[in-house]
């Protein structure tokens, strides 16, 4: 079985602490969030990412903080939930974090 990939791993955005775009672009909090460590194999938020949103009044909830996609059109979100048998995390939380103020799905 091949190893479990986080998002930024994934997509290579560069987007993660230290990444090539984060200096230019500021570092994605998903891999920052330690709250999900672990959840569905990954480290921080990294295979739970689509429970990590930006919270934008007005915008669809549902949409990668750089606007890639809706996550459940997303190639990465689908290949988690096909390799996980249960998938962690479904309950929503309102949550402050830094700089950051994200919905929890």
């Amino acid at each position: 079985m091949s190893r479990k990939l986080n998002c930024w791993e994934y997509r290579n955005c560069g987007m993660e602490p230290g990444g090539i775009f984060s200096e230019i672009h500021g570092a994605c909090p998903v891999p920052q969030m330690m709250k999900f460590d672990g959840a569905n194999g990954g480290r921080g938020a990294g295979r739970a990412c689509w429970m990590v949103m930006n919270k934008v009044s007005g915008k669809d909830p549902f949409i990668c903080r750089h606007k890639r996609e809706s996550c459940i059109h997303c190639d990465f979100y689908r290949r988690v939930h096909s390799e996980e048998e249960t998938i962690v995390l479904t309950e929503p939380v309102e949550e402050a974090e830094g700089n950051y103020k994200f919905t929890i799905y």
